[in-house]
């Protein structure tokens, strides 16, 4: 537990950061909107619809949907536009934080009570007068109100900023949920509470000393949080340079633990390693192409059918050798080379039930798929790979349902799936005696584990040659083992001590 919450502190800045750079860059918009709405009744529909609006999209996809606005926005204007990290977090955040501020700022003004106002015009206040002495006292507790509530959710949406790339608590849960390794699930959800709970009671603190008229308790409140934010925001300034080096993880395993282990090695050349987990793959690799992050490890499979749009099966070491030309090409991005071993997909059935239907192959599961239900994981059923095998192999599951890789494989083992999208080097393979199913018509491409690195490092020689020895160096047996050290129900390790294990493997 105290490992887990170890990582809190850094985590927590980040997080804390882009919450209140969200939050206030969403009252530099709602409020001039709110005290508009509130005189003018068709521009209130139109603020308040489109606030509505945003809600109803998930914070989640409204994140998502930042990456290829931000990216066309790079394009039109030549680069420049980070489409991953702070900048379409704090977008997403931002418009998710106007609803409540708006809406309590709107409900206020014109609840107030006209008598009240008409007063105020008859001793001859002027609109700023009367703005200042009058309205603003009467609406300050509904209006706080709506700011508390837009805090708090800001807050807590900012743990699903960890999919596009933006360190938050939300890095602990995702971890944690991958891994099953609950402390960090815990460290992440108990810490983002209490941050929550910090700012509210702080805002509240500063509400408390405008209707009192404590101005000193006002002020210092907000100075807190202005000291905090800005005490989160040095270590960001601090770091920069070569010497810092950011290293990509999707969301699984076996990426948390090869990150690892180059952070690893980079560490011992004399860098600072930073680690970004829980990428999707397309924001992955965009993600390394930007230079958002300085390597991490991907697929070639991945690169091939999804940004590529190939669906070719050539040979492995073809498919590399191309895939190393394309991107160095296109992208400018670096392949340093292949790991040794490949993660393809891989269907996998209970060994038991696979020999009692009579299913072998991809053309076997075809013909029996109207009676079997899928499980894959969260990319697989989006991904141009599933639209190639279901040219070559025309399936009609039952049913079709995305989990987590980790819940992928409870889901086949408790029975809520007969077969699952796995991965050929996962270990549970052999520990749960899963039979992995041929493929004849060679519709799955190859997966071999490549290394590649951002364009910047292309030419840092110390960097490369941290990394080269990698090469070749990992066999899928040790790969396998690692992996199931991590995802095992009992005896669990850590992604760390799993690195640790497989650098000691393959002894370079």
């Amino acid at each position: 537990m105290s490992d887990a919450f170890a990582r809190v502190p850094a985590l927590a800045a980040q997080h804390l950061l882009l919450a209140m750079c969200a939050l206030v860059l969403a009252l530099g918009i709602a409020l001039p909107l709110g005290w508009w709405s509130a005189r003018r009744p068709r521009v209130a529909r139109v603020t308040l619809g489109f606030a509505s609006l945003v809600q109803t999209v998930p914070s989640l996809a409204l994140l998502a949907l930042f990456y290829p606005v931000l990216l066309s926005v790079s394009g039109v204007v030549g680069g420049g536009v980070p489409a991953l990290g702070f900048l379409p977090a704090l977008l997403a955040l931002t418009l998710y934080a106007l609803l409540p501020i708006i809406r309590n700022l709107v409900t206020g003004l014109t609840g107030i009570d006209p008598a009240v106002l008409e007063a105020a015009d008859g001793v001859g206040m002027t609109p700023t007068q009367k703005l200042r002495l009058v309205e603003i006292p009467l609406v300050l507790p509904v209006a706080m109100a709506g700011i508390r509530t837009a805090a708090v959710w800001t807050i807590g949406a900012a743990t699903l900023s960890t999919t596009v790339g933006q360190p938050s608590l939300g890095d602990l849960i995702f971890a944690g949920l991958q891994t099953q390794a609950w402390t960090l699930v815990i460290a992440g959800c108990v810490s983002a509470a209490a941050l929550a709970l910090a700012v509210d009671a702080l805002l509240g603190l500063a509400e408390h000393g405008a209707r009192t008229r404590r101005g000193w308790l006002t002020w210092g409140a907000v100075a807190a949080l202005a000291v905090a934010t800005v005490a989160a925001s040095a270590p960001l300034w601090a770091r920069g340079g070569d010497r810092v080096v950011v290293i990509g993880a999707k969301n699984f395993s076996e990426q948390y633990i090869l990150a690892r282990l180059i952070g690893d090695r980079l560490s011992k050349a004399g860098y600072t390693v930073q680690y970004r987990d829980g990428l999707g793959s397309a924001v992955a690799f965009g993600a390394v192409a930007s230079g958002e992050i300085d390597a991490y490890v991907d697929y070639a499979g991945t690169i091939w059918a999804g940004e590529m749009k190939r669906t070719d099966v050539p040979p492995r070491a073809e498919q590399v050798r191309a895939i190393a030309d394309w991107a160095g090409r296109t992208r400018g991005v670096g392949l340093v080379g292949a790991l040794g071993f490949e993660n393809a997909y891989a269907f996998a059935m209970r060994g038991d039930d696979a020999r009692k239907r009579g299913i072998a192959s991809l053309a076997d599961l075809a013909a029996a798929s109207p009676q079997l239900k899928l499980g894959a994981d969260l990319e697989f059923l989006d991904r141009a790979e599933w639209a190639a095998i279901r040219r070559a192999y025309p399936m009609r599951f039952a049913a079709a349902t995305p989990y987590s890789p980790t819940f992928m494989y409870r889901a086949l083992e408790s029975g809520r799936a007969d077969v699952i999208s796995a991965f050929s080097s996962d270990g549970r393979i052999a520990a749960d005696r899963l039979v992995t199913l041929t493929d004849p018509k060679r519709a799955i491409p190859g997966y071999d584990a490549i290394l590649l690195v951002a364009p910047t490092r292309r030419q840092d020689a110390r960097f490369l040659a941290a990394l080269r020895p990698l090469v070749g160096a990992i066999p899928v047996a040790a790969m396998r083992e690692a992996n199931y050290m991590v995802d095992r129900d009992r005896d669990k390790a850590t992604p760390e001590a799993a690195a640790r294990w497989l650098a000691s493997r393959i002894g370079r």
